[in-house]
C-alpha cells in the first residue's frame, strides 16, 4: 500500500529535503496545480488512496496548527496526522479532527507519557512514529537507543508503527533495511517511510512489508499512483 505523504505549512502544502524545514517550499504535484492541500486530497481519493499522511508543521514547531484544513481533507479521505501531539489532551484534541493520530519520537517528552496516551485512547487511532536521523533515534527530549525504545514499546502492543528516516526524506536514497529488521519482530503492522522509490519498494516488498509512506517521488510523477 502507498500511503501519500502531505507537508502543511501556514495552509499550503510544502516540500523540501531532510526535515530541514526552514528551506521547505510550496509543493509541486501531478496531482494538482497547486499547493492547495484540500484539492490535492480530493485528487488523490479520486486515483484511489486509501489513507493520507499529513505532518502540520506549524503544530509540530508549535506555531499555529492547519486544524481547519486537516478537517477538510480528511472528510475526502482518511487522515493520519503527525501534529506534535504528545499527550493524551493534544492527542484527543487531533482525534476530532483526524482518523488516526500519530505519537511521534521527535516531540515525546517522556516515555511514560506515552504509556499514558495508549492507556486512555483508543490504540487502534494511535500510531507510533520511530523517526530516525543519521541511523539514530531522532527526539528533542528523550535520551534514548533505537534497540532501548523497541524494548519500551513492544508492551504496549501498537497497532501501527512507523518507521521514519527524516534524514533520507525527498532524497530517493532508499531505506535502511538493517534498522528496519530490527522492527520486524515486533507484532505489530510497520509503515516505512523517507527516501522511498519504485525499486527500493520493491526491495522491502521483498522482506515482507507492505505499507510505504511516498511523498516526493510520488508528487513529482517518478511513483506510479498504484495505491
Amino acid at each position: 500500500m502507498i500511503i501519500p505523504v502531505l507537508d502543511l505549512k501556514d495552509k499550503i502544502a510544502v516540500s523540501g529535503k531532510s526535515g530541514k524545514r526552514d528551506t521547505y517550499k510550496p509543493l509541486k504535484t501531478v496531482f494538482c496545480d497547486s499547493s492547495n492541500p484540500c484539492k490535492i486530497g480530493k485528487t488523490l481519493s479520486v486515483y484511489g488512496a486509501k489513507r493520507m499522511y499529513i505532518a502540520d508543521l506549524n503544530a509540530i514547531e508549535g506555531k499555529g496548527s492547519n486544524f481547519d484544513v486537516i478537517k477538510k481533507i480528511n472528510e475526502e479521505i482518511p487522515v493520519m496526522l503527525d501534529c506534535g501531539a504528545n499527550n493524551v489532551k493534544k492527542v484527543e484534541d487531533a482525534l476530532e479532527i483526524a482518523h488516526k493520530v500519530i505519537v511521534a519520537t521527535e516531540t515525546l517528552e517522556k516515555i511514560e507519557d506515552l504509556h499514558d496516551i495508549f492507556n486512555n485512547v483508543d490504540k487502534n487511532r494511535l500510531i507510533i512514529s520511530v523517526d530516525i536521523k543519521d541511523n539514530e533515534l531522532f527526539s528533542k527530549h528523550l535520551n534514548i537507543t533505537i534497540n532501548e525504545f523497541i524494548e519500551k514499546i513492544n508492551e504496549l502492543e501498537p497497532s501501527e508503527i512507523i518507521i521514519l528516516d527524516i534524514s533520507k526524506v525527498g532524497t530517493e536514497s532508499g531505506a535502511n533495511k538493517e534498522l528496519i529488521q530490527k522492527f520486524m519482530e515486533l507484532p505489530t503492522s510497520l509503515i516505512i517511510g523517507g527516501g522511498l522509490t519504485s525499486e527500493y519498494i520493491d526491495e522491502l516488498e521483498d522482506i515482507g512489508l507492505n505499507k510505504f509512506l511516498v511523498g516526493s517521488t510520488l508528487h513529482n510523477g517518478k511513483l506510479a499512483p498504484e495505491f
